[in-house]
């Protein structure tokens, strides 16, 4: 008599574990495709919100960028133009002229630039440039301007401050300055020419390119002036300004 017993009965209990392991990576894998599939979708859509957003905030920019050139209803105790233009300084420089305010502060001189080079282009305003004109060569970007804006200010107790610059530019420079020129009143005075009109945008690219390249910068001056310290001593201010806001110069290279 045979004792070799046939394993067949058994043999469906020996693939059970096998099928069983197929039917769930089976349903793992469709599940793992239905959650692919879901954040696919979310991820378009918000990339279209983003774009509809960005788009809209854009659109917004530049409805608000000013089209003409007014002069400030009330004097001030002190003007600062941001250099960017001989037309920022001319505008400044008539200001003071004007009797708008008691000092002037030109911020972001270039270091080649001498006092009497900038007073030979304000032939009228020569007298005051030997005792009411500051220059400003230590600022680098309009982060820079803020600070030596803040330095300025504290140094002569002003509480009022006429800010001198382009339309486009003004958004941005309101922004940095508010952010650290602390108990003074911010009064903008935009400078408008051929080259800054908003309303070209759309057919000159070099102005679309221009207010694109503002409005980035805007939306990263609003971000970075409400997680930042003081920029003068922050990484952050370096790392969006591309360099240091400041040269090393010395404070006195103010005057």
């Amino acid at each position: 008599m045979s004792m070799i017993r046939s394993t067949a009965p058994y043999a469906r209990f020996a693939r059970t574990p096998m099928t069983g392991m197929s039917e769930w990576s089976a349903a793992g894998a469709r599940l793992l495709g239905q959650v692919v599939h879901i954040l696919g979708r979310l991820a378009a859509v918000t990339s279209v919100v983003a774009v509809i957003v960005l788009g809209g905030g854009f659109f917004w920019f530049v409805n608000a960028i000013e089209r003409k050139e007014s002069l400030p209803t009330e004097s001030a105790d002190g003007i600062v133009v941001l250099t960017g233009g001989a037309q920022r300084i001319d505008d400044a420089v008539n200001l003071l002229l004007r009797g708008q305010a008691q000092r002037l502060l030109v911020s972001g001189v270039n270091e080649k630039t001498s006092r009497g080079q900038i007073a030979r282009l304000n032939p009228e305003a020569q007298r005051l440039f030997s005792c009411c004109v500051d220059l400003d060569y230590r600022a680098r970007n309009t982060i820079g301007n803020a600070i030596e804006t803040r330095r300025w200010v504290r140094e002569h107790g002003f509480r009022s401050l006429i800010v001198v610059t382009s339309n486009y530019h003004m958004p941005r420079a309101l922004v940095e300055l508010s952010s650290v020129v602390e108990g003074a009143q911010l009064r903008p005075h935009v400078v408008v020419t051929d080259q800054s009109n908003p309303d070209r945008w759309w057919y000159e690219p070099m102005t679309a390119r221009l207010l694109l390249s503002e409005y980035a910068k805007y939306l990263l001056a609003l971000v970075r002036t409400r997680v930042e310290g003081d920029p003068e001593h922050s990484r952050v201010a370096v790392v969006v300004g591309g360099r240091k806001p400041l040269t090393p110069l010395p404070v006195a290279y103010l005057h």
